[in-house]
């Protein structure tokens, strides 16, 4: 799966990346390499917590889960 994501240096000095396509996935380093593995990180860690989101309400509903990787 592929991502586009904006980075852009901060007042401070830090490398901040972006991941539009998910709302709120923001993370930072010292320099653009390190924050684009902190990106990387984030994007895994936003989409694990919103598949638990979804998780939690098909379980109190009558659908059945499937998963599917891409």
């Amino acid at each position: 799966m592929l991502f586009h994501v904006t980075i852009e240096k901060d007042e401070d000095g830090w490398m901040v990346a972006e991941c539009p396509a998910l709302p709120g996935c923001v993370s930072q380093g010292s320099d653009e390499q390190e924050a684009l593995v902190n990106i990387k990180e984030a994007i895994e860690a936003w989409l694990w917590a919103e598949d638990q989101k979804h998780l939690s309400d098909t379980a109190v509903s009558s659908k059945s889960p499937v998963l599917v990787s891409v």
